[in-house]
């Protein structure tokens, strides 16, 4: 350890490593859910239940990172027993002192494992998804770099073996097949949802247009939107994924939707206002619009025109419920730590070949790899990944150191 004096005993500096990174009150919160999952884990022996061998699942991974935490914790404690005890082995110190640096250096990498273990999963992270993409400002560009977009999803998709669909691609009207309009990219695969969940908000490009005459820069948007894609409706489905639960976030009331068939239009062939295998859907309480014309089949549009506006709607849900975690956040975190699918949240900048994500900080100077669907898209994904999870450690943190101050005013 450099800079370190020896003599005046390094352990009285290394001592202090173990209860740094994870605060008291996590601690606690970790320790309680391990403790549960002890108590389950022995009930599951004698008789096994679904939703018993669920909530053990659930909580498996903070039992294993307390123990971690425990192990390490102890080690370190045993070390500076043998440190400060004089009549130890010079020899045997020494070792201790480089086990002692080496058990530190692991603090933080097991810290951020507890608390992430912390975090609930999303409710949709299990689902597959659908990807909306719509050009946002920025003209005939962003449209452009919307197709473009449309196919970094693809790539990254087909190089990780998640299984994709295009459900729906719309070319601007009277542009060339390089300007998309929108489109939805249905990922099937399970547990999509939350690989790409990042995704979610507006992607803003800065490069030159190749119909830029003057070499100047321009800027522009593309919205993303991630939703979770569920399942057909089956008999017997229970629980989250009951379609006729009023309660439900999948449940759509028919008298709420507005059906219309419609001639398709665009590029098609002979097909295209031949037949009327259109469908627009109009769930009229939200003003939530969904128009599918792809398919040739009305029945595959109405299908994939409902799976969407479900989607769509759930998700809103969803969302409404965080905000109100927000609200309630809001007076003990002294913010909101939650970025909207109306934010900014990365950029990828073609003079400098580089790609930013505003929310994890994080710069990949390789933007070719990152547009080919690469590694340097995962990075820039994962690292967002943490810090969602940061951000929730930091809420559920504020909401533990809270509770006492509640606990007073109450008996006040």
């Amino acid at each position: 350890m450099a800079g370190c004096d020896h003599k005046m005993g390094p352990w009285l500096i290394l001592s202090t490593a173990p209860e740094s990174g994870v605060s008291a009150a996590l601690l606690n919160r970790a320790r309680s859910l391990a403790k549960e999952h002890s108590a389950l884990s022995t009930r599951l022996v004698n008789s096994f239940d679904v939703s018993l061998a669920k909530r053990v699942g659930e909580l498996a991974p903070i039992s294993k990172a307390v123990q971690e935490w425990d192990s390490i914790n102890e080690s370190i404690s045993e070390l500076n027993s043998l440190l400060v005890d004089p009549s130890t082995d010079p020899e045997l110190r020494s070792l201790a002192i480089e086990e002692l640096e080496n058990s530190r250096a692991t603090i933080p990498a097991i810290s951020s494992k507890l608390k992430h273990s912390l975090v609930p999963r999303h409710p949709f992270a299990e689902l597959p998804c659908l990807l909306e993409i719509r050009p946002g400002a920025g003209g005939d560009e962003a449209g452009i770099f919307a197709l473009e977009l449309l196919k970094m999803y693809r790539a990254f998709c087909s190089r990780r073996g998640l299984r994709s669909t295009v459900l729906k691609q719309e070319l601007e009207d009277g542009a060339a097949e390089d300007r998309l309009s929108e489109a939805v990219l249905e990922i099937e695969t399970d547990g999509a949802y939350d690989i790409l969940r990042t995704e979610s908000g507006v992607h803003r490009v800065q490069r030159v247009p190749v119909t830029e005459t003057k070499g100047r820069t321009h800027t522009s948007a593309v919205s993303v939107m991630v939703l979770p894609s569920f399942p057909e409706a089956r008999s017997g489905e229970s629980s989250a994924l009951d379609y006729e639960n009023p309660n439900s976030d999948y449940y759509i009331s028919p008298q709420d939707v507005r059906s219309e068939r419609m001639r398709a239009s665009g590029a098609g062939g002979q097909h295209v206002n031949k037949t009327e295998s259109a469908v627009r859907l109009t769930h009229i309480p939200t003003g939530i619009v969904v128009s599918m014309q792809d398919s040739r089949s009305q029945h595959a549009n109405r299908r994939a025109a409902w799976q969407i506006l479900r989607a769509k709607l759930a998700e809103m849900r969803r969302e409404a419920r965080e905000q109100e975690l927000v609200k309630l956040r809001r007076g003990a975190m002294g913010g909101v730590a939650k970025m909207g699918r109306g934010d900014k949240i990365r950029t990828y900048n073609y003079g400098q070949s580089r790609c930013t994500d505003h929310r994890s900080g994080v710069t990949v100077h390789n933007l070719g790899d990152i547009l080919d669907g690469g590694d340097g898209l995962e990075t820039v994904m994962a690292s967002v990944r943490a810090w969602l999870d940061d951000r929730q450690a930091e809420a559920m943190l504020a909401e533990e150191l809270a509770k006492p101050g509640e606990d007073i005013a109450n008996k006040k």
